[in-house]
């Protein structure tokens, strides 16, 4: 299986006034193709700190990273952007809609950036909000749509420029139980049957539980690394 995310020694540091906050100490992290992957970490573990440096939202202090076969700890901020743009997409907590855009006006945005023609930015959005299940929904806006139905919005977004990394950063943290497990099983098609790679960040374990295999973080290293029991497995 192919590799997606190789870290070799990263650590990530803060200067705050005289002081400096070592957010990541040294993480070394192998992530395969179709790998579905949980990090957890408490408050201050460097999880989040992580995942910016995963997302090519923030470049580490020291280290190394590959993303998808490239070495995009050395690349310049215009050559992050492009990646960002081009090789992840992104779902977070507070879905990030436009909310006077149509779902399916939301979803084409990414393409409307990457230079995608109009037909074809249309085509492939519809094509990822009936893949999310809201097909019926396309022409709604933001207000018009549930909370959950929201964040499949900002999932079918994150899918339209074929990623090679899916990041979700608390992908439920503002859904009531029910609605966070649809989500999850959205999420977990995407990986079982499209063959979506997925890093989720989560402090909740029992949607942490949805991925195959969880890192948890403390103190900017990894201090645990397993696989999950398959579903129906004690």
């Amino acid at each position: 299986m192919k590799e997606i995310i190789r870290t070799e020694g990263i650590q990530k540091h803060y200067h705050l006034g005289a002081e400096t906050v070592k957010a990541v100490r040294g993480i070394d992290l192998l992530i395969q193709q179709e790998e579905f992957v949980a990090v957890m970490g408490p408050s201050g573990s460097g999880k989040s700190t992580f995942m910016n440096v995963l997302g090519c939202l923030d470049t580490p202090t020291a280290g190394k990273y590959w993303l998808n076969d490239q070495l995009v700890s050395e690349l310049s901020d215009d050559e992050l952007a492009r990646v960002r743009n081009t090789e992840i997409g992104f779902v977070f907590q507070t879905f990030n809609l436009l909310p006077r855009a149509t779902c399916l006006h939301n979803v084409e945005l990414p393409l409307v950036y990457a230079g995608v023609p109009a037909k074809e930015r249309r085509r492939r959005a519809a094509e990822k909000l009936e893949l999310v299940g809201l097909g019926d929904r396309m022409e709604h806006k933001p207000p018009e749509i549930s909370g959950g139905q929201r964040q499949r919005v900002a999932v079918a977004r994150a899918l339209v420029n074929e990623p090679a990394l899916l990041l979700a950063d608390e992908p439920t943290g503002n859904l009531d139980s029910v609605t966070s497990d649809e989500i999850m099983d959205v999420l977990t098609t995407l990986n079982t049957e499209g063959g979506q790679t997925i890093v989720l960040v989560t402090h909740e374990h029992d949607i942490a539980e949805y991925a195959k295999r969880q890192i948890h973080l403390r103190d900017g290293v990894i201090e645990k690394d397993f696989l999950n029991a398959p579903s129906g497995v004690a």
